[in-house]
């Protein structure tokens, strides 16, 4: 596989620049992670993700491949210049050929992992793949990323969307900030009664997911990766995505690394 001169390096030298008070934080649905991605795109992974902070991952494949998969990544970040922890989800509770597990990779010199992280009991019925939940701690502060993969947009993944707007109640202590792959665009009325908490979208009208083809330099197809945080407890100070695909001859070799690009933000907590 041939890599051009990697885009992203301008994204991290930008990401490198923020202030040391910020907390940088990227998502990326790398599909299947398991036993298809090769020694080399794992290291590609490691460069793109290197200079963030914390890192949620979905589509972990369910076999021990899986897990090896994050565990090479996180030795390739961990010779790039600092240390990272990780943790791995359990399966999700959904049909066997749609389960996967959920990861987390973060710098401990950045945020401390406070208790345990564990995939949400209350929905597991409702959800087909419930969402992963983990606590970070920057300072005397706290803050709870919901990692989720939605099921795809022509199974409705609205139907599972509209539980999180009981999140809130279910963690009155808890600052949430819910993170992943919707299949739902963030104008879908699902959102609604998250945004009448207070909880808002990173992103607007930002496609994320590959096309097959590009057509006319769109090579981005439809508006699934998202963040959405409460906007009384974050305040954001910079976001992107990374559009990794232009490191590569065509979008068949950038969709053996993923079909997803990954989504990225610096926020302060308020």
């Amino acid at each position: 596989m041939f890599y051009k001169q990697p885009l992203f390096l301008i994204v991290l030298l930008f990401l490198n620049l923020s202030s040391f008070a910020q907390i940088k934080v990227c998502s990326w649905n790398i599909e299947n992670l398991g036993a298809s991605k090769t020694d080399q795109d794992i290291a590609y992974m490691a460069k793109t993700l290197k200079d963030f902070d914390i890192v949620a991952l979905q589509e972990v494949v369910v076999s021990a491949a899986g897990a090896q998969a994050v565990a090479k990544l996180v030795d390739e970040l961990n010779r790039k210049g600092a240390q990272w922890d990780y943790v791995i989800s359990d399966p999700t509770s959904g049909s066997a050929y749609k389960a996967e597990r959920y990861a987390f990779l973060w710098k401990p010199s950045k945020v401390k992992i406070i208790g345990e992280t564990f995939l949400e009991p209350t929905y597991v019925e409702e959800i087909e793949r419930e969402p992963y939940l983990a606590t970070f701690k920057y300072g005397a502060k706290e803050f709870t990323l919901v990692n989720f993969h939605a099921k795809t947009k022509k199974l409705q993944p609205e139907t599972e969307i509209k539980y999180f707007k009981f999140f809130p109640a279910l963690y009155p202590d808890k600052n949430l900030v819910f993170i992943g792959d919707f299949n739902c665009p963030q104008s879908h009325t699902v959102f609604f009664p998250l945004r009448k908490m207070g909880y808002q979208s990173v992103f607007v009208n930002q496609k994320t997911s590959l096309r097959q083809k590009c057509s006319n330099e769109d090579c981005l197809a439809s508006e699934f990766d998202n963040i959405f945080y409460n906007s009384k407890t974050i305040a954001i100070t910079h976001l992107g995505i990374i559009p990794f695909y232009k490191d590569f001859e065509d979008l068949h070799e950038a969709r053996a690394i993923s079909d997803h690009v990954p989504i990225w933000f610096v926020f302060t907590l308020l």
